[in-house]
């Protein structure tokens, strides 16, 4: 298992982009969570097999409908501790 963290940039806030990210993570039964930024982006913090986080990469790449993603940084971050679920903080 391993871990990425996620900065998403663009058109994210106010068009479901949090809630479209948890049900991604459902879907591939991944375990993290996601937050909006004070910069105006959204963060993900995620974890499980690395084909698996790369299609939830390519996903989150698209978005809902209403947003407009212009950038995806991702980075691979060590291992701490496992998180239970995935969840949307605020």
């Amino acid at each position: 298992m391993i871990q990425y963290e996620i900065n998403i940039s663009g058109r994210v806030q106010g068009v479901g982009f949090r809630y479209f990210t948890q049900k991604q993570a459902a879907m591939l039964d991944l375990c993290g969570w996601v937050k909006n930024t004070p910069a105006g982006g959204v963060q993900v913090m995620v974890q499980g097999e690395k084909a698996v986080l790369d299609t939830f990469v390519d996903y989150l790449r698209i978005g809902p409908p209403p947003s407009r993603v212009s950038k995806v940084a991702v980075a691979e971050m060590p291992v701490t501790s496992n998180f239970p679920d995935f969840k949307v903080k605020y």
